[in-house]
């Protein structure tokens, strides 16, 4: 990726936050997005956000972050470009991130390959040009995930899959935002929207995990270890992390797939990054020094954040 960070935002997370907070996402007014509700295999729901594109254009399906949404700046930044450029946009929300909680007894994770498969081959079966997808942080590690488990198969339905910003080996990323700066910033604003969220899916099914622990948890090793690990058939916290981690499975890569990570991103160590050694070679890397998590501000204040989309998608359309 060709990208230095501006002068005046620097460190990861002055990138990160900034871009989150302040930087433009657009040139012009906001993407308008068009919502369908889906139904899914065992009877719940996602919700779709869409900006149709001409007909036969190629599809962007874009995944979110954790407790992202289609308002998240990086959404609206790869939608507005997306547009710009004639294609097609989707944003699928995992389950309870478009504003409404899902029905069943589970949420979404980090690993979620099934979710990531059915969604896709919906895109796949319904859209008559190309489909290219991309994930954002957790997103992209359940897509790199799913590349993974499909291995040849996976072409079939995309044409070609990006990681941004992704935690890949999910128990150096756990540790790392749990700790410091991360721990009271992030860790406490993610915390703030996971248990609400949490609480209202124990009302629904009553004795599905116990409230006090899930109030007690000060991280996401602990909320995880009490929601997220027990919901989704894992063991515990450390058997989440390690099975949902895209970083050992990316030997069975065999699409075209780009892994974008910042080597300054507070969430992600630069020495959990994979190496070529540990990944087919179907995949790219790109490792600029700068960029934060899902920043990569540009230009003088209050600066963009579009600059990282346009290099995502023409690298996908490319592919």
């Amino acid at each position: 990726m060709n990208y230095q960070a501006p002068f005046w935002l620097p460190g990861g997370n002055l990138q990160t936050i900034w871009s989150a907070l302040y930087a433009r996402r657009f040139e012009g007014e906001a993407p308008q997005f068009r919502r369908e509700r889906w139904t899914a295999p065992d009877g719940d729901f996602i919700d779709v956000d869409w900006l149709q594109g001409p007909p036969g254009s190629t599809l962007l399906v874009l995944f979110h972050g954790l407790e992202g949404n289609s308002s998240s700046q990086y959404a609206q930044a790869f939608a507005a470009y997306a547009q710009a450029q004639g294609l097609s946009f989707a944003m699928p929300h995992f389950r309870g991130c478009s504003g409404e909680l899902n029905h069943g007894p589970r949420a979404y994770h980090s690993g979620d390959f099934e979710e990531i498969d059915w969604i896709l081959k919906r895109f796949a079966d319904s859209h008559t040009g190309r489909v290219l997808a991309a994930g954002i942080s957790m997103g992209g590690n359940a897509l790199m995930r799913w590349a993974s488990e499909m291995g040849d198969t996976a072409k079939q339905t995309v044409r070609a899959v990006a990681s941004i910003c992704s935690p890949l080996d999910l128990g150096a990323s756990g540790q790392a935002i749990g700790q410091g700066f991360n721990r009271l910033v992030y860790t406490r604003m993610f915390l703030n929207t996971m248990k609400p969220k949490a609480l209202a899916k124990l009302k629904q099914h009553p004795g599905l995990f116990d409230a006090d622990k899930l109030m007690a948890a000060r991280d996401l090793y602990e909320f995880d270890n009490v929601f997220t690990a027990p919901l989704h058939g894992f063991k515990n916290t450390e058997d989440y992390w390690a099975r949902a981690s895209a970083k050992p499975y990316m030997q069975g890569i065999r699409l075209p797939a780009l892994v974008l990570n910042a080597r300054n991103d507070p969430f992600v160590p630069v020495q959990s990054l994979p190496t070529a050694q540990e990944v087919s070679q179907h995949v790219t890397f790109w490792q600029p020094q700068g960029g934060g998590h899902v920043g990569f501000p540009q230009g003088m204040p209050p600066g963009d954040v579009m600059t990282m989309p346009q290099q995502v998608v023409q690298w996908l359309m490319a592919a």
